[in-house]
């Protein structure tokens, strides 16, 4: 392992992968999406997900040709049956009813869109979307609805439904009447929530900051690394929700898996005194997913992987030299610049309007960092607690352990999304 490399080596070497990682946009999570346009008692809806996500209704519901396994031409659509039974606008309480059959429409590769029309009565007084779009096979589904009311110019309304909250009210009896804007035009408050459930159902990234705090040994160390995760991450989203940046999603849900897996690795390997072997076994084993990419067994950019190789080599390089915090906040930094593109997958495909995005994102962000204070919150005084009363013996076990699991479940995030990508 070579015993010199300069900032700007370690600095290139992640360049390399943020460029690189050039769209699993949702990192992992099933998602859709529906937009809604309600002109009076009628509404047109259409409704957008990955084929992917539609294979798990099961191969029939995919389109003919998709797959070798997928319907022949001429047999029943199965997803024009069911979607418009599963995504429903209610009026005071009752469905309103399909006029006619779901449509699939096109799209762009690997996406499949269906739209049709529902009729209410002329005079509901309650109004709302109702989904299940999904949950049968795929109880974590998430779907994000966008409305408009037609005559009310760009004013939308976007929230997120889930098994716990399937329903997102539009009108209530005694609301402001539907051609009021503010009715149904969203709120930063609508964003802040859709980024806490956002933080808070994204397994990756909570692995992330509880990797921190494991290699955290201080309360204003603590702080410090979050602060860096946040700068990060609030850059690279907001880079890719106005697409100044569009990286190649595979990848960047792959090194977001290698970001758990890293933090992890170190703090295994400062608890075993820092053997040499580590980053060496951590380099070898990129090489070995190098050698499978070339082979066609693996999608990832080989830069990619030859970045996080370098950056690897380099960062526990500089380890061994110093025990600056500096040096972990540049990694948490680092890092948190790619967990942001993740972060952007939502916004990004909600294709929100330009006056839409200064609250989409300040609302989303703010949303996701209380998330993520929250989880601080929890957990930091639970290990202090520990830190604080346990035998040392305990805390090394405990320690090794969360480690090891840790390490465990970002090795397997990796290794699923590199052959996914």
């Amino acid at each position: 392992m070579p015993r010199r490399c300069s900032p700007p080596t370690i600095l290139a070497a992640f360049l390399l992968v943020l460029v690189t990682s050039g769209s699993a946009w949702a990192h992992g999570k099933s998602v859709s999406y529906s937009s809604w346009e309600i002109e009076g008692p009628q509404a047109t809806v259409s409704v957008r997900l990955k084929l992917l996500e539609l294979s798990r209704i099961g191969p029939e519901a995919l389109p003919p040709g998709s797959v070798s396994v997928a319907p022949a031409a001429g047999s029943p659509d199965l997803p024009a049956r069911v979607f418009p039974t599963e995504l429903q606008l209610v009026a005071d309480g009752a469905p309103c009813l399909p006029d006619g059959r779901a449509a699939r429409r096109p799209d762009r590769e690997g996406w499949v869109r269906y739209s049709w029309r529902v009729v209410c009565p002329s005079k509901a007084a309650a109004l709302s979307i109702r989904s299940r779009l999904l949950l049968a096979v795929a109880p974590s589904h998430m779907h994000f609805a966008r409305v408009r009311f037609a005559g009310q110019s760009e004013s939308f309304r976007e929230q997120v439904l889930t098994e716990a909250a399937p329903e997102f009210v539009l009108r209530s009896p005694g609301d402001a009447p539907a051609g009021d804007e503010n009715a149904v035009a969203s709120r930063v408050a609508d964003y802040v929530v859709l980024g806490v459930e956002h933080i808070l159902t994204g397994w990756d990234h909570l692995a992330f900051v509880f990797g921190l705090l494991l290699l955290a040994s201080r309360l204003g160390e603590v702080a410090r690394l979050v602060t860096g995760f946040t700068l990060a991450h609030s850059l690279t989203l907001a880079l890719a929700v106005m697409e100044v940046v569009q990286p190649q999603a595979a990848a960047v849900e792959a090194v977001i898996a290698f970001s758990v897996a890293l933090v992890a690795i170190e703090k295994g390997w400062l608890l075993a005194g820092r053997p040499r072997g580590v980053p060496a076994l951590v380099v070898a084993g990129l090489a070995g997913l190098a050698i499978a990419t070339a082979s066609g067994a693996m999608s990832l950019p080989l830069l990619t992987l030859g970045g996080l190789a370098i950056f690897t080599t380099c960062y526990f390089a500089l380890l061994t030299r110093s025990s600056s915090q500096w040096l972990r906040i540049c990694l948490t930094f680092a890092f948190g610049l790619v967990h942001g593109f993740g972060f952007a997958g939502i916004l990004v495909e909600m294709t929100l309007p330009a006056d839409r995005l200064a609250p989409a994102l300040l609302g989303f962000n703010l949303g996701v960092e209380l998330g993520q204070i929250g989880v601080v919150l929890l957990l930091w005084p639970l290990l202090w607690v520990g830190r604080r009363f346990a035998s040392k013996k305990t805390l090394a076990w405990a320690a090794e352990i969360s480690a090891a699991t840790l390490c465990g479940l970002g090795l397997f995030w990796f290794a699923e999304r590199a052959l996914a990508g």
